[in-house]
This record gives structure tokens, sequence and C-alpha cells, in this order.
């Protein structure tokens, strides 16, 4: 796991991945009514990760905690499973390329937003400890090193 650690490794993506690479598929549940990109829990919570995400890359004093990234895909992928989306749905979602710069550009407002700019680690890091300060799902996401 050090692997994912590293400043340049998505960690999000990594975690989804892993997970969904672990996970057995559950049959028979009942079809979704609201597709994973309408959902909005699915939606905070990959905006959740990809904030945090974001400010380990940028801040230097800023890591991820990789269990608890693991842990809380884990419980995105049992809640997209409990919606009725099959396993194919998530990867699908997952790999699609409008999804993604969606979430890059829904990141990227919150991340201006709440006064981060590139090319200044310090904003990213002043962002990541009010996030751990406030024990938002990004902050639990991190640890101040």
């Amino acid at each position: 796991m050090v692997g994912a650690m590293e400043r340049n490794q998505p960690l999000p993506a990594l975690a989804l991945a892993l997970v969904l690479a672990a996970g057995a598929g559950i049959g028979g549940a009942a079809r979704a009514s609201t597709p994973l990109a309408e959902d909005e829990h699915v939606t905070r919570s990959l905006l959740a990760a990809a904030v945090g995400d974001k400010i380990r890359r940028e801040c230097p004093t800023i890591s991820a905690r990789v269990f608890t990234a693991l842990q809380e895909a884990s419980a995105l992928r049992r809640y997209a499973l409990s919606k009725g989306h099959s396993e194919g749905d998530i990867e699908a979602f997952l790999e699609d390329r409008a999804e993604e710069q969606r979430l890059r550009r829904l990141r990227d407002a919150y991340l201006a937003e709440h006064g981060a700019r590139e090319g200044d680690a310090e904003s990213y890091c002043r962002l990541g400890r009010d996030e751990i300060a406030r024990n938002s799902l990004a902050g639990r996401l991190l640890r101040a090193d």
C-alpha cells in the first residue's frame, strides 16, 4: 500500500478500483431507479474523495488515510449495489470520461470557493487542515503529517 500514498497516485480511483476488483457481484438486486451520476450521495462522496486527493497531492504536509479511503470506497460500492446497480454499472460509471470531467469541475469549483489556488501549496494545506478540523468526509480521508 505504500505506493498508494505517493503524491502522483490517484487515490480515490485506486481505492475504488481495488474495492471493485475485490468485491463479488450481488445477484438478484432490483434494477436501480436513479442513475449513479444523478445520485446525490454518490456525487458528494466522490467529490469529497476528489477534494481530499487533490489536497494531499498539492500539500506536502498532508497525506492520505489509505485504510479509511478503502473503507469509504467499499461503503460506497455497497451503497450503489444496494440501490440496484450492478458491478457493470459501477465500472461503467467510474470509467465514464464525461463523469470524470463533471467531477473534476465540481472539485475545482469547491477548491476555488474554499481558497485553494494552483501553485500555492499553503492554500491547499490550509484547506486540508480546515477539512480535517471540520471532520468532513474529505477531512476524514486526510492526515496532517
